[in-house]
């Protein structure tokens, strides 16, 4: 259980290192604290707080044992925090770097401008925010493809889930069936279906966000392409303008010819002088004396 004590955080820590669990659990276990901070950060900082100094010793333990799959998850709950303002840049970048290494990685396409960063444009003069806000580069068809091919997985479409999720025992949902424990053993089989049922819940709200995260990476994607494509459209409409123009006038000019042809003589219906028996005078015969 979580209080407001200040050793939720270090808790968290304890346990997330120490647990014998795969690693794919451990990363469940950072889906829960991101759902507890989030939640929490709209009622007071108490958990958010208690959360800044290890949390990052708990992204480098899980990102240690992980495979890049689980790293990606990772980032996109990382990005969620940055995007949100969570926690200050100072916690972001070590965050970063316990994730990442000591080298920052590069953006991913298409990232979205962090709510720091449009602070900072707005405080910035005309030409430099026009500088930022220029548009981004357009996506390779390849990458918009492989965006909607991982969506094809993505948690809403997750079936299965839902079946856990609809199928959950009343007990773990509502707080008034509570009375009803009458002794240990009833309450500790209780709270095993609840603890599972959080860590069900976490795990699936954990993806539900970074889906929520990649659906909007992707609509900037296909704002960016369709951007493109309506330059290139009006680019290659002028093209089209042009050689329309073009075909007019080498019509134009073939019409003209035609017209021109028609009206000189057809020299192949002139006598053939060169095949016959006429004998053309000679220079001597025109200037003789006779």
């Amino acid at each position: 259980s979580l209080s407001t004590n200040g050793d939720a955080g270090p808790a968290f820590n304890r346990n997330i290192q120490h647990l014998t669990a795969k690693p794919n659990r451990k990363l469940t276990f950072l889906y829960l604290a991101n759902d507890v901070i989030q939640n929490s950060k709209r009622k007071g900082p108490e958990f958010t707080k208690d959360f800044a100094p290890v949390i990052a010793d708990a992204f480098k333990h899980v990102s240690s044992e992980t495979d890049e799959s689980c790293k990606k998850h990772l980032g996109r709950v990382l990005s969620i925090w940055e995007e949100r303002a969570v926690y200050e840049n100072d916690v972001l970048e070590q965050l970063k770097i316990a994730l990442y290494g000591e080298k920052k990685p590069k953006k991913r396409p298409y990232q979205e401008v962090k709510v720091a960063e449009e602070e900072e444009e707005d405080e910035e003069d005309d030409d430099d925010c026009s500088e930022k806000n220029s548009p981004e580069e357009p996506p390779q068809t390849s990458d918009l493809i492989r965006a909607l091919q991982e969506l094809e997985n993505a948690a809403s479409g997750d079936a299965a889930v839902h079946q856990r999720i609809s199928s959950l025992p009343v007990e773990v949902q509502d707080v008034s069936l509570l009375d009803k424990i009458t002794d240990k053993n009833s309450g500790d089989r209780l709270s095993k279906m609840v603890d599972d049922a959080c860590m069900l819940l976490a795990d699936y709200n954990g993806r539900l966000a970074a889906e929520i995260d990649d659906r909007k990476q992707l609509t900037r994607m296909l704002s960016d392409f369709l951007r493109s494509q309506k330059e290139v459209l009006d680019e290659k409409e002028q093209q089209l303008d042009e050689y329309k123009r073009k075909l007019a006038r080498v019509s134009q000019v073939r019409k003209e010819l035609r017209l021109r042809l028609q009206s000189l003589p057809d020299l192949s219906r002139l006598p053939n002088v060169t095949g016959s028996h006429v004998r053309l005078p000679y220079s001597g015969d025109i200037y003789s004396d006779d």
